[in-house]
């Protein structure tokens, strides 16, 4: 397995650790389960910058890669419905884009096409994880409510982006 793999792996590992801080709950648990979840969202930095410098793209890397950014951010998004900080209405608009994507994603590998990480998708990615981490600090309620409408408004826009970018693929149809 490539350092860039590795690092993944890592990601992977933490996110039990991050639900088991949030879980145990102590003094300062908000903080500290913060701190894992910037150290998981880091190594996705780290690993992608590895992988393109060191030339270790792998297609276990490929598929690794988004599966473990979005079981992280999940269980944050997860966490903060229980707690009623984000509604459920918005986590599952999260999800329903995350398999949508994905299954745009299946249909044009099943065309012979790989549809990359675009702009839009970076973007989302990165306010998302923001936004998560900042939701660990006491936030006043406006706060709150601006980190859920751009987690949400990126949310929408980038998937809507990544199908209007690959309409030629839903056009060969599912055959």
């Amino acid at each position: 397995m490539n350092t860039a793999n590795k690092i993944t792996m890592i990601r992977l590992a933490l996110i039990p650790a991050f639900v088991a801080v949030l879980y145990i709950g102590f003094d300062g648990s908000n903080y500290a389960a913060m701190g894992i979840f910037i150290a998981a969202a880091l190594t996705d930095v780290a690993d992608g910058y590895i992988a393109r410098k060191k030339g270790q793209v792998t297609d276990f890397g490929k598929f690794l890669d988004p599966l473990a950014d979005k079981i992280l951010v999940f269980a944050a998004i997860l966490w903060f419905v229980e707690k009623d900080l984000i509604p459920g209405w918005a986590a599952l608009v999260v999800v329903i884009r995350e398999f949508m994507v994905t299954a745009l994603r299946l249909l044009a590998i099943g065309k012979g096409r790989v549809i990359p990480a675009g702009l839009s998708g970076k973007i989302k990615t990165l306010v998302t994880i923001i936004c998560l981490a900042a939701m660990f600090l006491p936030l006043q309620q406006w706060m709150l409510y601006a980190c859920i409408a751009a987690i949400i408004g990126t949310t929408v826009f980038s998937g809507i982006d990544y199908f209007i970018k690959n309409k030629d693929i839903m056009k060969m149809g599912w055959k």
